[in-house]
């Protein structure tokens, strides 16, 4: 090999080893940018030639500045990240509704209900107290009032969860942008003549990209020749390609909220629930909260008919003169016990009794109102209920246009119910506390509210009668049969200590799918990320490779003198 030959080699490796410099220097100037990915400079020993019997060697050539990264890793921490995000929403949620039930403090609801069944308890040995009256409607209208805010209170969780899934699409968007604008400026960069090199800074934003988006969604990519990739959720395609297509919303409502189903934007399908954060808040909106909602509504429904049902057997310490009930009907000619009459409850096959009285002798007069739900014959409607009534002497009874039942007693006579074996008065709204159908609209009775005279704790024993108060205040203790048999205490507390059981599974599998999720990133670190002390060696590795090249340089330029001095 000639001098010449020997002084461009030289020449070479300066280059090389100071671009090794250069690619060691950007690792360790990076080395707490999240996730970056770490580059290396490829060198192979350039081919060599022969002179003569001789085969000689070149020097040292670059095949290209690649990063280090793990494809098959990258798609397992994908997968984990979609794992991971799903369960994490989940958790986050079941502990937001935890939050919002209050169990063990003041504001729960097993609390309001004790307190307001302390209240009538106080009433059974002093039925004629007005104070103590008073405060039965108080603190019913509290207990009302708590279940009312609880509703609104898991309602708002709920459209927190929507504004939710608008800002995830809105940023998936956003990410499947970055992918797509990446794609071909890592193409052009990677184009040949540039030795085989990775476009680093730009396929770290796209790594980072992908990694997001992994965590929202399920997603697959595929590398292409040409550097770009095509991305994939599900068998539906993201970018592929040219062509590409966006997450967008779907709107509806579910329950009195606005919700969002999320669908591609061409081929339309459903990845609401396929992955992702996307997949644990919509999730945790409908399945989670919404479920407690149907919970919430049963429980109270079950409260308001069963309450209901034992007061509009009793009497209060005055009787009624005009009564309208508090539930209309949308069809007053359909049965009592269809769904098509549009009363919040329906009535069963029995019977009750209205006692009419003149005020002025005291004479009494008991009729028996029948309830035929049989299925047999001309079953009881509204309007027949109304005319059976306006049948009892000195009542007249009618039903409004709003589908409301109206009874009237004649001058100087009042009236009061009993024994109603059919549910049908709890059924109308007639001699009830409770209003309402369920959490959403659960109310007290205005005729009570504004007269505690018409609190029923009695069963027509005079003033001192609390025995429908007694009834009353077990009322929570007794077996529901829509309930399963269960009481209304004991269901709820079925609801809560189903929560608590869900919430601690769900955070178990959290921290679970966090640690499997750890171990692969911290794999990755090991694989892609940076280490100062190994990129020092590098640089002092290069700087005496750099060195020696230069001292070669300078031995060859003294040769040159030296001939030339010849």
């Amino acid at each position: 090999m000639g001098l010449n030959a020997a002084l461009s080699m030289a020449k070479q490796s300066l280059e090389i080893f100071g671009t090794g410099i250069q690619v060691s220097g950007q690792n360790i100037s990076n080395a707490g940018t999240p996730g970056y990915i770490r580059e290396e400079l490829v060198l192979n020993a350039a081919d060599p030639f022969r002179q003569g019997a001789l085969v000689l060697g070149t020097g040292v050539e670059v095949s290209g500045i690649q990063q280090q990264i793990d494809l098959f890793l990258e798609t397992r921490i994908h997968s984990a990240n979609t794992e991971y995000s799903s369960i994490e929403e989940r958790n986050l949620i079941y502990k937001q509704l935890e939050a919002e039930l209050r169990e063990l403090t003041e504001g729960d609801l097993s609390s309001g209900m004790n307190e307001f069944l302390a209240t009538i308890n106080n009433v059974v040995n002093q039925p004629n107290s007005i104070p103590d009256r008073e405060f039965v409607i108080n603190e019913a209208e509290k207990f009302a009032a708590e279940i009312s805010s609880l509703r609104l209170r898991v309602n708002d969780l709920r459209e927190v969860q929507s504004v939710n899934v608008e800002n995830l699409v809105k940023e998936a968007n956003e990410l499947i942008d970055t992918i797509i604008e990446l794609n071909p400026k890592i193409s052009k960069l990677e184009a040949s003549g540039l030795l085989q090199s990775d476009a680093g800074a730009l396929r770290t934003q796209r790594y980072t990209a992908l990694n997001r988006l992994s965590e929202l969604i399920p997603i697959r990519y595929r590398e292409r020749t040409d550097g770009a990739i095509d991305l994939f959720t599900g068998s539906d395609y993201l970018v592929l390609a040219g062509s590409s297509q966006k997450l967008t919303l779907e709107t509806g409502t579910d329950r009195g909220v606005v919700t969002h189903e999320v669908l591609l934007s061409r081929t339309n399908s459903n990845i609401s629930r396929t992955g992702g954060e996307l997949k644990g808040v919509i999730e945790g909106r409908d399945d989670i909260l919404g479920s407690f909602v149907d919970q919430l509504d049963t429980y109270t429904s079950n409260l308001i008919f069963e309450f209901n049902k034992i007061h509009a057997s009793g009497e209060g310490t005055a009787g009624f003169e005009q009564l309208t009930a508090a539930s209309s009907a949308l069809d007053p000619t359909a049965t009592l016990n269809s769904t098509q009459s549009g009363l919040p409850f329906q009535a069963t096959h029995g019977s009750f009794q209205i006692k009419v009285t003149n005020k002025t002798t005291g004479l009494s007069n008991t009729t028996t109102i029948n309830v035929d739900l049989d299925g047999i014959g001309a079953d009881t409607t509204l309007n027949s209920l109304s005319a059976a009534i306006g049948g009892v002497a000195n009542l007249s009874s009618s039903v409004s246009t709003d589908g409301r039942l109206s009874i009237t007693a004649g001058s100087d006579y009042e009236f009061r119910f009993s024994n109603d074996s059919s549910g049908a008065l709890a059924a109308i709204g007639i001699n009830t506390l409770f209003t309402g159908a369920d959490s959403s609209d659960i109310q007290i009775n205005s005729v009570v509210q504004q007269n505690q005279q018409f609190l029923a704790t009695g069963q027509g024993g005079g003033p001192s009668d609390g025995s429908n108060a007694v009834l009353l205040a077990a009322f929570a203790e007794n077996p529901v049969d829509s309930l399963g048999g269960i009481s209304l205490d004991g269901y709820y507390e079925k609801v809560v200590s189903n929560i608590a059981q869900a919430s601690a599974s769900e955070a178990a599998l959290s921290e679970g799918a966090l640690a499997f999720r750890e171990s692969l990133l911290g794999q990755r670190e090991q694989f892609s990320g940076v280490s100062i002390d190994e990129e020092t060696i590098n640089v002092l590795t290069y700087q005496r490779a750099y060195q020696s090249a230069a001292r070669l340089v300078s031995t060859i330029d003294e040769l040159f003198t030296i001939l030339l001095n010849i």
